[in-house]
């Protein structure tokens, strides 16, 4: 791992998932299942959208690894944008999983180990990795294309991202004990 934006990056995702592992010890599994209102997601059901997204974001990683496909495509204007600022906007964002459901998780080991595997698995990938080597790209579904090192920084984003929902979900949660 020669490069300086690699390491910078594998980094953040790094300190970012050992955060959602970490928060897990505040939690109980129902405080993880209760909802703040109908219409929202429970914290467990914010950690299932992650993990399963994350898992998902490092096959794609891995997968723009091995191939020299599609390196002369382009991402969409927006993911650019977001990647310079290294940031989701702050919004709350409509995608594929928007208004599907999500299922509980069944127990917070459950959650730590898919979080834990994926942090392994990542840092595996990287390990190995040789941006001299990697130039292909793979679609993502709204954002057009991204190469391995653009995986690792949206996977992070989107870890972060998911921060803004947990404090919301963590302040409607603490103002209903009080009232």
């Amino acid at each position: 791992m020669e490069n300086p934006r690699e390491i910078i990056l594998l980094n953040a995702f790094n300190e970012t998932i050992q955060k959602w592992i970490d928060y897990l010890d505040d939690y109980t599994l129902e405080m993880l299942y209760q909802k703040p209102d109908e219409n929202s997601w429970s914290l467990g059901q914010v950690y299932t959208h992650i993990t399963d997204d994350t898992a998902l974001f490092a096959e794609q990683m891995a997968a723009a690894m091995q191939t020299h496909a599609d390196s002369d495509k382009e991402m969409h204007k927006n993911a650019r944008a977001m990647l310079q600022n290294n940031s989701f906007p702050d919004m709350m964002i409509e995608g594929p999983a928007t208004g599907i459901y999500i299922r509980q998780p069944e127990n917070k080991d459950e959650v730590r180990q898919k979080l834990l595997a994926i942090k392994t698995d990542v840092n595996r990938l990287y390990a190995s990795f040789d941006p001299s080597k990697a130039i292909g790209k793979t679609r993502h579904p709204g954002l057009l294309y991204f190469n391995t090192l653009d995986w690792l920084q949206f996977a992070e984003m989107h870890l972060r991202h998911h921060f803004r929902q947990k404090g919301r979900i963590d302040a409607k949660l603490s103002s209903a004990k009080r009232d």
